[in-house]
C-alpha cells in the first residue's frame, strides 16, 4: 500500500510540473518580450526595441538572469537571452515585464540557427553563463565556444565585440583557452579563479541560481574575455573527421 500511494503521489507530481509548463508556454506566447522562432528579423532589432543602443546577447540564457540583471543595470544597452526552452524563459521574461525593462527580451530558438536572426555587425557583445560543457569529446561540437559556433559569432558580432564565457567546469574552461589559441583570438579578460581572486565585481557578480548552487558546493568559478580574429575562424583538423561523420 505505502508503494502504491508514492506511485500515485510521483504520478501526480509529474502531472502537475507538466501543467505548469504547459501554462508558461501559453504565457511567453502572449508575452510582447518573447519571440519564438521569428521571422524576418534581421537588421531589425532597433525596430523591436525601439532604439539605436547596442544589442547583447545572452546564449542558453536559462531563466534569463543575466539580461535582467546586465538590463537593470544599463538601460542603454538592448539585451535578448537566446534558449530553446521556453519555460525557462519565462522567468526573466515575466521579471523584465514586470519591472518595465524595455531593454530586455527574449528569442526561443536553436543556438546554431544565429545567423538567421542577426545581419553582420547587429551583435555587440556575447555573454555565455554556465553552459553545458558536454564533457564527452564525442559530443564536443556542441559547446558553445567550439570552433563551428565562433564561426557563427564571427558573422553576428562587431568586429571586436567581446564573447564573455563563465563557467564552472575547468574542462570546458581550458577547451576554450585551447580553441582561443588556434584561432588567434584576443584575450581581453582571463580569471581562473572569480571569488579566490577577488574578481567578483561588476557584471561578474551577478550570481544566477546555479552559480549559487556551484558556489555552495564550493567549486572554482572561471572566467574568459576574447573577441574574434579579422580572419575567418576555421575548424581546426582534430575536429573535421566528427563533422564528416554528421
Amino acid at each position: 500500500m505505502f508503494v502504491q500511494k508514492q506511485s500515485i503521489s510521483l504520478q501526480l507530481s509529474i502531472k502537475y510540473m507538466g501543467q505548469k509548463k504547459l501554462l508558461k508556454f501559453e504565457a511567453i506566447g502572449n508575452y510582447p518580450n518573447v519571440l519564438q522562432y521569428p521571422e524576418n528579423m534581421q537588421g531589425k532589432w532597433k525596430d523591436f526595441f525601439e532604439n539605436d543602443n547596442s544589442l547583447v546577447l545572452e546564449l542558453a540564457c536559462g531563466k534569463g538572469e543575466y539580461s535582467v540583471n546586465l538590463g537593470r543595470e544599463n538601460k542603454s544597452t538592448n539585451y535578448l537571452g537566446v534558449d530553446i526552452k521556453g519555460n525557462r524563459i519565462y522567468t526573466g521574461a515575466k521579471t523584465a515585464l514586470a519591472e518595465g525593462l524595455n531593454n530586455v527580451a527574449f528569442m526561443r530558438t536553436h543556438i546554431g540557427k544565429l545567423t538567421e536572426y542577426f545581419e553582420k555587425d547587429e551583435v555587440a557583445e556575447i555573454w555565455i553563463i554556465f553552459p553545458d560543457p558536454f564533457l564527452r569529446e564525442s559530443r564536443a561540437k556542441n559547446r558553445l565556444t567550439h570552433p563551428r559556433f565562433l564561426h557563427l559569432y564571427q558573422q553576428i558580432l562587431k568586429d571586436g565585440g567581446r564573447i564573455n564565457l563563465k563557467t564552472d567546469s575547468k574542462e570546458l574552461y581550458d577547451f576554450t583557452l585551447e580553441t582561443i589559441a588556434e584561432q588567434n583570438c584576443t584575450i581581453h579578460e582571463n580569471i581562473a579563479d572569480i571569488y579566490g581572486k577577488g574578481k567578483a565585481t561588476g557584471p561578474l557578480a551577478i550570481q544566477t541560481y546555479y552559480e549559487k548552487m556551484h558556489l555552495a558546493e564550493g567549486r572554482t568559478i572561471y572566467f574568459v574575455s576574447f573577441s574574434l580574429p579579422s580572419t575567418p575562424i576555421k575548424l581546426p583538423v582534430r575536429f573535421q573527421n566528427h563533422e564528416a561523420a554528421d
